[in-house]
């Protein structure tokens, strides 16, 4: 299975939530050394930005999988330019904001940014 193939599956689970942050995590558990459980638990409190509508949980999550893969930190800044370049916002409010204007509903927003971050780390 792929990673894409990974988190596409976190997303459609109905019996268990995923936040944007899980997704991400879970989807990279494995190149962590985690189990799924431990980066489940891991990304509990950043999913809605943090749960106050902080900096998106997909890019938190990808900068966690960065900083635990040993990507040095110049290369997680690049990643984080390239998501605002993406996204124009690193902000969950924001983003939110943004989709919800231009009528896309929230599942499907955060879906696109968990697909788009996960693609961008392979």
């Amino acid at each position: 299975m792929t990673h894409l193939e990974k988190a596409r599956e976190l997303r459609a689970c109905t019996d268990k939530h995923f936040n944007c942050c899980q997704s991400v995590l879970v989807t990279f558990a494995k190149e962590m050394g985690l189990t799924e459980e431990q980066a489940y638990s891991l990304g509990a409190n950043f999913g809605s930005g943090m749960r106050c509508g902080s900096v998106c949980g997909t890019l938190t999550g990808a900068l966690m999988v960065l900083g635990m893969t040993h990507y040095p930190p110049e290369e997680a800044d690049s990643f984080r330019r390239q998501f605002l370049e993406d996204h124009g916002e690193i902000s969950c409010a924001a983003l939110l904001k943004k989709s919800h204007e231009a009528g896309i509903p929230r599942k499907d927003h955060c879906d696109g940014l968990v697909f788009d971050v996960v693609q961008m780390l392979e």
